[in-house]
């Protein structure tokens, strides 16, 4: 994976409850990080046809590992002012260096 091919900015964040100066608690998004991705929305190829399993997934994130934070499903990716939930997290091929990312595309609900 080479910088070319990450030419996606996304923020990683974090939906925690906090309290605001009067005590109060609200849930607002905390971003984590800011980093350059490569983004794959699904398509009718055979990789997307073999990840059946995740058949809720509409991305694949592709980005380098990022020191002492650990991405899990509880996060949210940001990408294009379009919010997406973290399906799945693996580590590619095992190596420590690059996280690839399979995510849910969020629709917000009109009312």
């Amino acid at each position: 994976m080479s910088y070319g091919k990450m030419n996606s900015f996304i923020d990683i964040i974090s939906a925690a409850p906090s309290k605001d100066a009067d005590g109060f608690v609200t849930t607002g998004d905390h971003i984590v990080a800011s980093i350059r991705a490569y983004k794959e929305d699904r398509h009718g190829t055979e990789r997307w046809a073999n990840m059946a399993a995740f058949s809720e997934a509409t991305a694949l994130f592709r980005f380098r590992k990022l020191p002492g934070i650990e991405i899990t499903t509880a996060l949210f990716i940001v990408c294009s002012d379009e919010r997406y939930r973290i399906v799945s997290v693996e580590d590619v091929r095992g190596r420590g260096m690059y996280i690839e990312v399979l995510a849910e595309k969020l629709e917000p609900s009109v009312r």
